[in-house]
């Protein structure tokens, strides 16, 4: 079996070893606009040795940001700024990766640190849109339920957004389809109420999924990867299951899914989840075993030990890491140290090196592992 710093090929895409740079919102933009945070944020952890770097939840419209800072990527405009730091990504050897999302019913919120709930119109706040009228929580925007116009206008901004993606320079989208925002909203029963074409039965209910991959696929290269963030499970008895991510994980494969990542919850504000080290891994393992699709896993992943023992397993191809590479940005490099894995290091840093390791040589304009 592979291990943790083993490389790995999907299309043309070589990856440097299996550990990639989990989105992470940061509530830190203007207008949808990345800035200098965001180059530091997202180059730091490309210095630091992970082999894909994906950014935050990038809205697809302004309506799906979660908060008014979001990341966007909707307007040409957006593209200038995030193409510097995709070179910046590139240049230190590792691939970058866009996250394309709509945050439906849970749009229009506060920014942790300011607050919680609904923001409201005057402070910036907009009408929100979901499957149903259903909001997410008591302090949550009531959502006006979309239209089916409105919903080909959604997937319609998807493939745009994809457009962008590729004029930024970026390798990789994920489609995020987790933790309560839009698509997972038309996923789950428990939040999509329909009664037309798109609720009901599991066909209707995923009927926005299949048809976002159908339209990012046409506009994204067929040499990149395209993967899919979902919750595996509601953790709520009636709701989305892992029986139904494993079946829709095989329709999504067929029509040009590379990789699910996989993790959980977030569509109800009061289930209960029994978060733990690894917890979400034996959805990712099953969905790997039984929809023959290449996985990731993401969730309390902290130590070098653990996160090999998953590849090493066969639970999962790759692993993502969130808080624990806010912690620590050159997590790789100290987890190939602890290993015992041969791994490069960034010339300028090389001086910190453990004996043996070999040099990173900043590249001269051409993408790592093409």
């Amino acid at each position: 079996m592979p291990n943790l710093f083993d490389p790995l090929t999907i299309r043309d895409l070589t990856l440097r070893n299996r550990i990639v740079v989990s989105p992470m919102c940061q509530y830190s933009s203007a207008d949808g606009y990345a800035n200098e945070w965001h180059l530091v944020h997202l180059g730091s952890r490309a210095v630091g040795g992970a082999a894909l770097v994906m950014t935050e939840a990038t809205a697809v419209l302004p309506e799906g940001r979660i908060s008014p800072q979001d990341l966007g990527i909707w307007d040409d405009g957006h593209v200038e700024m995030l193409a510097r730091i995709v070179r910046f990504i590139h240049e230190r050897g590792a691939f970058a990766g866009m996250q394309l999302a709509h945050a439906g019913r849970k749009a229009s919120t506060y920014t942790p640190w300011k607050g919680q709930g609904a923001v409201p119109e005057n402070e910036g706040g907009w009408q929100v849109l979901g499957p149903s009228e259903d909001p997410f929580s008591e302090d949550y925007p009531k959502p006006q339920p979309l239209t089916v116009e409105g919903i080909r206008r959604v997937t319609a901004a998807f493939a745009q957004a994809a457009r962008h993606a590729r004029q930024a320079g970026f390798d990789v989208i994920e489609i995020h389809a987790a933790h309560g925002y839009l698509v997972h909203e038309f996923l789950s029963p428990l939040s999509n109420h329909r009664q037309d074409q798109y609720g009901g039965s599991f066909e209707n209910r995923t009927r926005l999924a299949r048809e976002v991959v159908e339209a990012v696929r046409k506009t994204w290269p067929e040499r990149s990867p395209l993967y899919i963030r979902i919750s595996a499970t509601d953790w709520e008895e009636g709701g989305w299951d892992p029986a139904q991510s494993v079946e829709l994980a095989r329709q999504l494969k067929a029509l040009g899914i590379d990789l699910v990542d996989c993790s959980s919850g977030g569509n109800l504000s009061l289930a209960r989840i029994p978060a733990g080290p690894g917890f979400q891994t034996p959805f990712a393992e099953r969905i790997r075993r039984e929809a023959g699709v290449l996985t990731g896993t993401v969730g309390f992943i902290t130590a070098s030990a653990q996160a090999d023992h998953i590849i090493r397993s066969g639970q999962a191809d790759l692993v993502l890491l969130a808080r624990e590479m806010l912690r620590d940005p050159y997590w790789p490099l100290r987890a190939a140290r602890e290993l015992g894995y041969p791994t490069t290091w960034p010339v300028q840093y090389l001086r910190a090196a453990p004996p043996g390791s070999e040099p990173r040589q900043p590249a001269t304009g051409s993408k790592p592992g093409r």
